[in-house]
């Protein structure tokens, strides 16, 4: 039954509501203004007093990131290499957690002690390169996937919920002649698509956002990501202004484009950050909702 609330619990949830909205509008608004900033004239911006909306709207911020003919293809790989690169990383991350949560293995937690050990000790820069150039994968766009293909920590998480799976759930699905395969695929993926959604998420954007493998192991400008051709752009635009404060007529060829480094840092940002956003609302509703509810009966 709803209670009638109180003056005094009025004001205290008045209290609360203002302090989550000034504490929401504090982490949104740096991310809206920087899409304000890519979108305004950046000659208008110099002037100071941007805040909610842009003055002087214009795609030409975001027009001089995108008119690099190598962006096209940059986008290609990185699509390629999420795509491809999530696949690969949570299905194997899973299958190895699958097999770590079974009783029936055995010397597992050998193998998890083993796992656990690379978290907190590895080769270092030096070695790692030697090992994948000795793999021949300079140059090659299995450097992006390879390496990745096992994440210990999602491991972990795999590991801990399927340890929570109802064993009455794979056992009867044993006593009906299901392999352990079977298993794997029919069963335990479909109920446990929230934690598979979630981990194919953080997995997906640190793909998309990866860009310093590419530039220890690429120097073909075909095989670049997006990241790294961004990087790249953002640089030569900082050198660009720095130049302009040296060369009277750089400086006037900069002022004539109207596009500042702020500007594009800024453009960079919507440009690589907004396909990822777009993904995440088809995917949200695994996170808050179980699919275990009816997978037994009593």
């Amino acid at each position: 039954m709803h209670t009638k609330q109180n003056f005094f619990d009025r004001i205290v949830s008045f209290i609360i509501i203002v302090i989550l909205s000034l504490l929401c509008f504090s982490m949104l608004y740096p991310f809206w203004n920087s899409v304000v900033i890519a979108f305004n004239d950046s000659r208008d911006t110099v002037a100071g007093g941007l805040s909610f909306w842009p003055r002087k709207f214009t795609l030409e911020n975001v027009g001089y990131v995108l008119q690099d003919p190598r962006i096209a293809n940059a986008f290609l790989i990185t699509i390629a290499r999420t795509g491809v690169g999530t696949l690969v990383s949570v299905l194997i991350t899973a299958i190895m957690a699958f097999s770590l949560s079974r009783p029936q293995l055995k010397m597992r937690k050998v193998y998890m002690a083993l796992a656990v050990f690379t978290m907190y000790f590895s080769g270092g820069m030096i070695p790692t390169y030697i090992l994948i150039r000795n793999l021949g994968l300079r140059n090659n766009f299995l450097v992006y996937i390879l390496p990745m293909a096992l994440n210990v920590w999602n491991m972990i998480i795999f590991r801990s919920f399927f340890n929570t799976l109802p064993s009455g759930l794979l056992e009867s699905a044993k006593m009906d002649g299901a392999g352990w395969y079977t298993i794997f695929f029919r069963i335990v993926i479909p109920v446990s698509l929230p934690v598979f959604a979630t981990l194919s998420l953080f997995t997906a954007v640190g793909q998309w956002n990866a860009w310093f493998d590419a530039a220890l192991y690429i120097s073909k400008p075909e095989l670049m990501p997006i990241q790294t051709i961004l990087n790249t752009i953002l640089n030569t635009s900082s050198m660009r202004e720095l130049m302009s404060k040296l060369s009277g007529t750089a400086a006037t060829a900069l002022k004539n484009s109207g596009v500042s480094s702020r500007a594009v840092t800024m453009a960079t940002m919507v440009v690589s950050t907004t396909p990822i956003l777009l993904v995440y609302p088809f995917i949200q509703r695994y996170f808050v909702s179980g699919v275990m509810i009816g997978s037994l009966k009593e």
